[in-house]
């Protein structure tokens, strides 16, 4: 083979797999957006089947859920989501594990105080048996 052909092949390689990246990335962009959906609208139904086994939920003040106290949390209006307005999304993809950093403005109840926040978020998704299933959210306050 020439030089040519094998950049040539070094370059369609590069592209085939910068889809494949793109591709999954948008699909967990979907999902989160999916997420933040369904804690608005209180569709423990569907987030359930989002969030892994295993789920480590950290709020920005401290609160730390297992998956089962998170969505009883939800259904049970302790803590209520009336907006979650994601302002920027980096996703990073690495095999069947994806890295989500963002900021999300959250408006809603907690314990039926009112809050208004800004999030700088970082969670964590893996590939399950053919599905992104959240296993990791950890938030801090942002100004």
């Amino acid at each position: 083979m020439n030089h040519l052909s094998l950049t040539a092949i070094f370059f369609v390689g590069s592209f085939l797999g910068a889809t494949a990246q793109s591709k999954k990335a948008d699909r967990v962009h979907q999902i989160e957006l999916q997420r933040f959906e369904a804690m608005t609208t209180r569709d423990t139904a569907s987030l359930s089947r989002m969030l892994a086994k295993d789920l480590s939920y950290t709020h920005s003040n401290g609160l730390t859920e297992i998956k089962a106290e998170h969505l009883q949390n939800i259904a049970s209006g302790r803590i209520v989501y009336k907006s979650m307005q994601p302002e920027k999304m980096d996703i990073r993809v690495h095999g069947r594990a994806a890295v989500v950093t963002g900021i999300v403005h959250v408006l809603g109840l907690y314990q039926g105080q009112e809050f208004d926040i800004r999030l700088g978020y970082t969670d964590a998704y893996f590939k399950e048996k053919g599905k992104w299933k959240l296993v990791a959210w950890q938030s801090v306050r942002k100004n």
